[in-house]
């Protein structure tokens, strides 16, 4: 009957509501589920069930959600198709992931440091392998850092010589996107060029801003000639303002990459680990380098 449905759901939402209050991309795609399913009875007719139970199920959470307001536009979660909520889930899973490391006392080892002050470092990790995490102070506030990472991902290449080419596939609301990234051939083509199909999400607790990507996939895409499919286990970049100094921001950044095998540079088809192990902290030096000179310029008279 329709009281045991509005029945079961309020106690589905409360017996959830402790691990879904930490997730918010994940309530929202729990009640987009639950919409849409009940939806599909109501144009069943399967019990007479009447159109607006959708919006009561709505509002047995609506209290949780007001701390998650909707994307901007004519979005709404129930207006999102499965392959779009399978996108916040990713996001939303690669982001507690990456708060579980960030959180945990965890054996850093020493990578490298760069002359501006950077330092990379890494630990082993159960499920991702080899993780490294570069930290640095950047002389400008979180919102230019963040919209040059985020909202103007698809510019990076402008500044950054690692990547050719970036481009958003698909934006899901406000805070979750697909792209596809091509990096543009290393000196030397020690490890040949790779491209990449990543879930990139964005969030938010207190004033950090987390930005976290993690592989996905996406049809039809098929690989770039010339380029192996790599995959990013884990990338988490955190932007906070330094304490006591707002127009100063600390970067941290960890990554997990899964660079696949090459059979064209190594025999056997694979690249060894000592190899991978040099090219990742690398990239984040680099990466750090090329941005620090791009803001720099950019803010010159």
């Amino acid at each position: 009957s329709c009281a045991m449905l509005r029945a079961t759901v309020k106690l589905c939402c409360g017996i959830a509501h402790d691990h879904l209050r930490r997730l918010p991309g994940l309530k929202i795609t729990a009640v987009a589920v639950i919409q849409k399913d009940v939806r599909g009875l109501v144009v069943r007719r399967s019990c007479h069930l009447p159109s607006k139970i959708p919006h009561h199920i709505q509002r047995l959470v609506g209290k949780e959600r007001a701390a998650c307001p909707e994307p901007a536009g004519d979005i709404s979660p129930s207006r999102f198709s499965s392959v779009d909520l399978s996108y916040i889930t990713q996001g939303e899973r690669a982001l507690q992931q990456a708060l579980s490391i960030l959180q945990q006392h965890t054996s850093w080892q020493a990578e490298i440091m760069l002359d501006a002050g950077a330092a990379v470092s890494s630990a082993a990790l159960p499920g991702l392998g080899k993780v490294f995490r570069a930290e640095v102070v950047l002389a400008v506030p979180v919102a230019r850092l963040h919209r040059e990472l985020f909202e103007r991902i698809e510019q990076m290449p402008q500044w950054n010589p690692t990547l050719s080419r970036v481009k958003v596939l698909q934006r899901v609301g406000t805070d979750t996107l697909v792209a596809h990234e091509v990096t543009a051939p290393s000196p030397g083509n020690l490890v040949g060029q790779r491209d990449f199909i990543s879930v990139r999400h964005r969030g938010r607790r207190e004033t950090a801003i987390y930005l976290v990507g993690t592989a996905t996939h996406v049809e039809p895409l098929p690989s770039q000639e010339g380029c192996i499919r790599a995959e990013s286990r884990l990338s988490c970049i955190v932007l906070q303002p330094l304490a006591g100094d707002p127009g100063h921001t600390r970067f941290t950044w960890l990554l997990s990459m899964d660079l696949k095998a090459s059979a064209t540079m190594f025999l056997g088809g694979w690249i060894p680990a000592s190899v991978a192990n040099r090219v990742l902290p690398q990239s984040q030096a680099d990466f750090i380098k090329h941005l620090r000179r791009h803001l720099s310029a950019a803010t010159c008279p």
